[in-house]
């Protein structure tokens, strides 16, 4: 069987759904349901990494963060966390100074994960759930020291990934059915009469 690792850019793809009002419902999202959609009959998945970082400065949107890692760590999913900085920046009208988080280390961490578990054969086949070209170094990398390795990309829903589409072996791109068929139960019960509910502003 060939062996399968999903990498999902966490920040990329809850961003392809807040963007867009529609696809709100689909935050509830089981990321083992979904990914299977993407392998074939000779393909095992080996594990599925989710790489995020908590918005400290959000209680709300924290919380709701935590519930849904919570969720996939239930599934067994490998959860990586990267962190935000603040940045100095510059308003383009007035000039004036401002400061905003910026979430950092996403694409470094992938890029470790993706390098180093091809360097232990980890996976035949690695496929980025993500459009965001900064990962296009990291891709080159792994394909020029291991170019037996197959890797793809599955392009979050509204996005475009021109540049990675012509640097991988394979892309496919994310659609509507394949959240629709993915979602997890409303209540997930995690035992001694407890559950994880889905946050209402995701129903």
């Amino acid at each position: 069987m060939n062996k399968v690792i999903f990498f999902i850019d966490g920040f990329n793809l809850y961003h392809a759904l807040n963007g867009n009002p529609l696809y709100h419902k689909y935050k509830w999202l089981d990321l083992t349901k979904l990914v299977k959609c993407y392998i074939k009959e000779n393909e095992k998945i080996e594990s599925i990494y989710y790489f995020t970082a908590l918005a400290y400065w959000r209680p709300d949107k924290i919380a709701r963060h935590k519930l849904f890692i919570k969720a996939l760590e239930l599934q067994n999913i490998n959860i990586v966390y990267g962190k935000f900085k603040i940045r100095d920046k510059t308003c383009r009208l007035c000039k004036g100074e401002y400061r905003i988080p910026e979430e950092k280390q996403t694409d470094v961490n992938i890029a470790i994960h993706l390098f180093e578990l091809a360097m232990y054969d980890r996976y035949d086949t690695a496929i980025i759930i993500s459009g965001d070209s900064d990962f296009a170094p990291s891709i080159q990398a792994v394909k020029k020291n291991f170019p037996i390795k197959r890797i793809g990309i599955v392009i979050p829903i509204g996005r475009g990934a021109e540049f990675l589409k012509q640097i991988c072996d394979f892309h496919m791109k994310m659609k509507e059915k394949h959240l629709r068929s993915s979602l997890f139960e409303k209540e997930i019960a995690i035992g001694e009469g407890r559950k994880l509910i889905c946050p209402p502003q995701w129903q």
